[in-house]
Order: structure tokens, then sequence, then C-alpha cells
């Protein structure tokens, strides 16, 4: 079994740093713009509130089981350690290939070019300029985690708090423009008769929303007590998470209606507009640019050390898996993923990479979840630290749903569901490749 190298990383993070990472890595700018799409395929405030505590539990059913395979095996690279352990190399390097290599730095560069928008608005500068922001932001985040997880949690936990701040405000201006009618939030809307399949269509944006609670189990290298620590910071910072987006709703819905949240393309900013007028949007574009902000920090600490694994393994650049033995962090890692990062931004062409790597990304989940039952069977007298509850149920609901997720992407985009199951499949020579190449140079 290959494994990380002996005290390659420091174990730096505690409860509050993991939790806000959980918190981070899910809220990005997804909860300030998703709930209109979810208001338009429902009939009600009831459902639509419903469909967000729903979402809430299924990720939760996942956090368990992300919890315990953290547990087990708390190394740098998550999802890609548990697939090399269970079920070989080839496997994990496929998902890999997907992830770090595509997924990751597709979406640091989509939240990156979003938070350059909302930032360049707030501060009125010129639609010209959201391409350096973006490519600032990513230099900067990539800089600030050169020297360590300490500073990279420091940066993180601060936009963490501030995204928070950002819906306690959403939440306070829902409940003033209420003025005693919060029942009315419940009220069916009579114009928006939505259909059993549009119920469980509207489920699709809501799980989408809760994704990115991985991101922990790919820094649990640098996690202290890790045994403890992950499934405490992943349950309370889910639990934080559910909290959060049930409330944004309730005040989406308090302050602008169901008909109203249906109808907007931007309900954070028609909500603060409403109550404070133009300065109320500007305020939560600050605090969507935050939020974006935060999310391409752990997003690239995350994604390097899969990275960083994959090249201790010998199938990516033998450079990338090494880490600094002075700051701790994969420095040539985080340069190669904040670079493509970079290229991506510029290029324009992260959009469509993302559409073709949504599919082997919820594999991911799906094989990675997998696993569980495999170290179940496998070390059945070792000693747990943590065990989901309710097994095996909660792994079956959990990969059944995501399974589900599956399917109905790739029945609304085949071409991406295809495209995204190409990529996989052109891994496999890249991979052989790789291992010759490595076995050539050992000679």
């Amino acid at each position: 079994m290959l494994t990380e190298p002996a005290n390659a990383y420091a174990r730096r993070l505690n409860t509050w740093d993991a939790a806000m990472i959980v918190i981070g890595g899910v809220i990005g700018a997804g909860i300030f713009l998703t709930p209109s799409t979810v208001a338009r395929n429902t009939s009600s405030g009831t459902e639509v509130l419903m469909l967000w505590a729903v979402g809430g539990l299924l990720t939760l059913a996942g956090v368990l089981c992300y919890a315990e395979l953290g547990a087990r095996r708390p190394q740098a690279g998550g999802i890609y350690v548990y697939l090399r352990e269970a079920f070989g190399l080839l496997p994990a390097f496929l998902f890999g290939w997907t992830m770090a290599l595509i997924n990751y730095p597709g979406s640091v560069a989509a939240v990156a070019t979003m938070f350059a928008e909302y930032f360049c608005a707030a501060i009125g500068l010129p639609p010209l300029h959201v391409k350096p922001v973006a490519v600032g932001a990513i230099v900067f985040i990539v800089g600030v985690n050169l020297f360590g997880i300490r500073a990279g949690a420091w940066m993180q936990n601060v936009f963490t708090v501030l995204k928070l701040a950002a819906i306690a405000l959403l939440v306070v201006a829902g409940l003033v423009l209420a003025h005693g009618r919060l029942g009315l939030t419940l009220v069916p809307d009579a114009t928006r008769p939505a259909s059993p399949w549009s119920f469980v269509g509207a489920l699709l944006p809501v799980l989408f929303t809760y994704g990115g609670f991985h991101y922990l189990n790919d820094l649990a290298g640098e996690v202290r007590n890790p045994q403890r620590t992950l499934p405490r910071a992943l349950g309370l910072g889910m639990a934080g998470v559910v909290l959060c987006y049930v409330l944004a709703n309730f005040a989406y819905l308090a302050g602008l209606g169901h008909a109203g949240l249906a109808a907007s393309q931007a309900p954070a900013a028609d909500l603060m507009r409403r109550l404070f007028g133009e300065h109320g949007a500007t305020v939560i574009a600050v605090g969507i640019a935050c939020s974006t902000f935060g999310y391409c920090a752990i997003a690239i600490a995350g994604g390097a050390r899969v990275l960083q694994t994959m090249g201790a393994d010998g199938v990516f650049f033998r450079a990338a898996g090494r880490v600094d033995l002075r700051t701790r962090a994969p420095q040539i890692a985080l340069a190669l993923l904040g670079g493509w990062a970079v290229v991506l931004t510029l290029s324009g062409s992260f959009s469509q990479l993302l559409n073709y790597t949504t599919v082997g990304e919820w594999l991911g989940h799906v094989f990675g979840i997998g696993t569980l039952f495999w170290y179940r069977k496998h070390f059945i007298d070792q000693p747990a630290p943590y065990r989901v509850p309710f097994y095996p149920l909660l792994p079956l609901v959990f990969v059944i749903t995501v399974f589900g997720v599956i399917v109905a992407s790739a029945i609304h985009a085949p071409g991406d569901a295809g495209m995204s199951l190409l990529i996989i499949a052109l891994g496999v020579p890249v991979y052989y490749g790789w291992r010759r190449l490595e076995g050539r140079r050992a000679a």
C-alpha cells in the first residue's frame, strides 16, 4: 500500500479550523443565486423549504460516511486515498485525473471569475478588469498557501466568517421585510403548479449547492487528533450549512414571496435592494465576493493535496509530490494547480470543462462512499474511532441518491455526460503511459 511520506504534513488544524473548511467549502455563490431556480420548480414556500431540508439531510448522510472514512485514513488526498487502497491505483488515478487536473482548477477559475465580477461591481470597476482581478485572486491565494496550512487556515477562517455575516444580514433583512406576515411565506402559489417530476428536478440544484464538503478530507493529513476532530468538524460544519441554507431561503420567501423569488435572477441582491436600496445591493455584492474568494482558497488548498499525493505515488510529476520541509506545504503542487487555474481563467474555457466533469465528480462520490463497505469487510476486527450510524442504511441512501443525480444529469445533458465518461476513459492510456515512463526512469 502506497502512503504519504512520514511526517510530510504538520497537523496544525484544530476543530474550529476544520469546521470552517467544511462551511467555506460548501457555501460559495450558490445560496445567493440558486434559490430562485428551486422556486421556479415548486409551487409553494413549504416545498422550497422542504427541498432544502431534504437536500441537507441527504448530504449529512454522506458527510457522516466521509467522517468515518477520514477517521480511518486521516491522510492528505481524501477520496483518492480511499479509492487507491480499496480498488487500486488505476481507479484512484482516474478520479485524480478528472478532479485534480480538470474539476478543481476549473471550479477555481469559474468561482474566481465570479468573485471578480462581484468585486468589480461593488467598487465600480468596468468589466475589462474582471479577468485581471480573478487572476490576481488566484495568485494571492496560492501565495498565502505557500507559507503553510496555518496561513491558509487564517485566511479562509476570515472569509468564512464574512460569508456567514452576509447570510445573517440576509436573514435579518428578510424578517424585517416580512412585517408580521411570515405565514404567507408558506402559502401555495396558484400561478405555479409543480409536477412531481419538476419537484425532483429542483432537488438537483439543491444537492449541487450542498456540494464541497469533501475538501476537509483532502486536508485530513493536517488535522490535529483527526479521529476525533474530523467527525466532529464535518458534523458541526454541515449542520451549520443546513441551518444557514434553510434560514436564507426562509428570508427570501419572507421578503420576496414565492412568486417574487421565482421571478428573481439575483434574489440576494433583490432582497437587500428592497430594504436598503442600491447600497444594500452593493453590500451583498461584497458579501458574495467574500464568499466566493473563501471557496477558492479552500479548493486550491484541497486540490493541491490531491495532486501532491498523486505525485508521491508516481502517477503525476514527481516534483509535485514534494512537501516543503520548512512550511510543510506542497508548494509545487500549489503552483501547478494555481497556474493551470489561471490559464483556464484567461482562456474562459472553464465553464464547459466543469460541465464535462460533473458526472465524473459524482461518480467519485459514489465509489468513494462505496469504499466504506470495503473497509468494513476487510478491517472488521480493527477498532474504528468513529462509525457511521445506521450502517449500512446511510451509505446506501447516499449512494442511491447520488446515482440518481448522475442519471438525471445524463438525461438532462447527455452530451456533457458522454464527454465526462470520455475524459475518464482517456485517463486509462495516460495512466499506463505514465507508469511506463516512471518504470524507465527507475531503471
